[in-house]
């Protein structure tokens, strides 16, 4: 058995409203049969970070949670049924109704100000008459602002809900009239990856594809686990309770975005919308794509580790397809990579992470 440590601060659902420092850092010991030759390590510690490294024979395991667990390089289980197939890309209505919550609040906040001190700023001549007083209709008197300020208020809510209604749609279409997968070859090198695209549905047209590689949330239990916490106590900070139903997407097993992550979704075998890598690295888009020429997908810029896959630590390594249907569907298509690495020794200072909200998450 070979003795394995993984540290690893996973950036939260909402992670720009926290200071990584705060969030405590996850550390285990696991012995695995699975030899693997890579170590690195992915942001610093006083960010969010991952760190894969072997004990050696001086290493002080006294203060450490050792955990059984199984490493491998084969995707997971839940990643195959969560990021494997075609996905309806979010309505572009949710990401503008985001954009208008922070300014139509601050109107509304403005009116309410500007009625509450009206009396003083018609004096001071600061305001005329006709923003002052009210409207009646019926029996009570309604502020003039606020008869103006409330449904501009109201609009994102309003967006958002022709953005779900859109949603639903488009869901509803792809169940009564799926698409089958497109067939591709592949060929896997160091940080890269050979494709060629045999065929592809009539009534799709392909935008353009790039490989992309990211991780995962951590396994909630053994986040538990390693902080010395149960079920029963004050979760971590960046972690909420524990959700009643079985994980369905990388995000509800860590206990956070469940309902916000991604728009409103069909009850289906399978998660028709892609949930957001909280950590997630790419190369460039490749946007000419002809059926049967062979083409080139470079990863980022930063060489990753290969494929290593783990409760707590994941490398997962994916082919994304960014198409269009004929009746207007944006869509993505995805298919899990196995990739390895001839390097022992990485270092990415920097963890690229995003927002758990895929509608802003810039697929």
């Amino acid at each position: 058995m070979i003795k394995y440590v993984q540290r690893i601060r996973y950036p939260p659902f909402e992670y720009s409203h926290m200071n990584p420092i705060h969030v405590p850092i996850v550390e285990v010991m696991i012995n695995s049969e699975t030899i693997i030759d890579t170590e690195f390590k992915i942001g610093n510690d006083k960010s969010w970070f991952a760190e894969f490294k072997k004990c050696d024979e001086n290493f002080d395991d006294s203060n450490i949670t050792v955990i059984e667990d199984k490493i491998t390089t084969e995707p997971l289980p839940f990643l195959m049924k969560t990021r494997n197939g075609w996905y309806i890309s979010p309505d572009p209505l949710h990401l503008i109704s985001r954009k208008l919550i922070t300014p139509t609040v601050i109107l509304l906040i403005l009116s309410i100000l500007v009625h509450a001190t009206e009396p003083v700023l018609l004096e001071l001549d600061i305001i005329s008459q006709s923003f002052a007083g009210s409207y009646r209709l019926g029996p009570l008197d309604y502020p003039k602002l606020l008869l103006f300020s409330f449904p501009i208020f109201l609009m994102p809510i309003i967006i958002r809900m022709v953005a779900n209604m859109r949603d639903i749609k488009k869901q509803n279409n792809y169940v009564n009239n799926p698409i089958i997968p497109p067939d591709i070859e592949i060929q896997n090198s160091e940080n890269k990856i050979a494709i060629k695209i045999l065929s592809i549905p009539k009534d799709v047209h392909i935008n353009g594809a790039r490989l992309q590689v990211g991780m995962a949330v951590p396994e909630r239990k053994n986040v538990l686990k390693s902080l010395k916490m149960n079920e029963n106590q004050q979760p971590s900070p960046g972690m909420s309770t524990k959700m009643p139903e079985k994980r369905i997407s990388t995000g509800d097993d860590l206990g956070t975005g469940v309902g916000e992550a991604m728009p409103m979704t069909l009850t289906h075998s399978r998660v028709l919308m892609l949930d957001s890598l909280r950590v997630l690295d790419s190369g460039n888009w490749v946007k000419i794509i002809k059926i049967g020429e062979e083409i080139t997908l470079n990863g980022p810029d930063n060489i990753w580790p290969g494929s290593i896959y783990s409760s707590l630590i994941t490398i997962h390594w994916e082919l994304i397809i960014d198409a269009t249907r004929t009746d207007g569907t944006n869509l993505k298509w995805i298919r899990p990579v196995t990739m390895s690495t001839k390097k022992s020794d990485l270092m990415i200072p920097i963890m690229p992470v995003r927002s758990g909200r895929i509608e802003v998450a810039d697929y």
